[in-house]
């Protein structure tokens, strides 16, 4: 990929409650936040309900913000059968509307999400909240943090396309001559 080529990511972390999604603009090797927010269910009672209108949300997302990709949180393994075929439910719907709208679907499993954000794939997730809002530099923290998780999936993907090369970084000039030992002459 070209790296000033301008496209834009629509992260989403799939539930049945809340539905977490954030935007990002990219522009060359500039990050911004578009948007963020969470689609709240929680009124609905009916589980197919929830699908049809994560379903349409989605469509309504990808319709205003024309999104190149789509990053989504894959399930995680829980105990719970029942909840996790809801949220693989909730998963394929937001799936179904990308497919609908030809957007490429790019699924990031939760550990994966939080190394590529913290570098810790246990974090919680107000570490990764505030690792975005330091990385991505926007104000306000939002009221429910599957805002910011929707994020973190649409960042964890810029990262994983290779569109950001990270700098050798080194600590001091012991890590750097542990890091490149042909380099050292003797």
């Amino acid at each position: 990929m070209q790296d000033n080529k301008e496209r834009i990511i629509l992260g989403i972390d799939p539930g049945t409650n809340l539905m977490g999604y954030g935007i990002l603009l990219i522009c060359g090797k500039d990050v911004s936040v578009v948007n963020m927010g969470i689609i709240d269910m929680h009124r609905m009672q009916n589980h197919y309900l929830k699908l049809k209108n994560i379903f349409k949300r989605t469509i309504e997302l990808i319709d205003g913000y024309k999104p190149d990709e789509l990053a989504i949180e894959a399930p995680f393994q829980g105990k719970n059968v029942q909840s996790m075929l809801k949220l693989g439910r909730a998963q394929g719907a937001a799936m179904a509307a990308a497919l609908y709208r030809e957007i490429p679907i790019f699924e990031y499993a939760p550990k994966k999400i939080k190394v590529s954000i913290t570098g810790n794939g246990n974090a919680a997730k107000e570490q990764v909240a505030s690792m975005l809002q330091k990385i991505l530099k926007f104000e306000e923290m939002p009221k429910y943090l599957d805002a910011t998780d929707g994020l973190a999936a649409a960042l964890c993907h810029y990262y994983q396309t290779g569109i950001i090369k990270k700098e050798n970084s080194y600590k001091n000039w012991e890590d750097f001559v542990r890091k490149n030992p042909n380099r050292i002459k003797k």
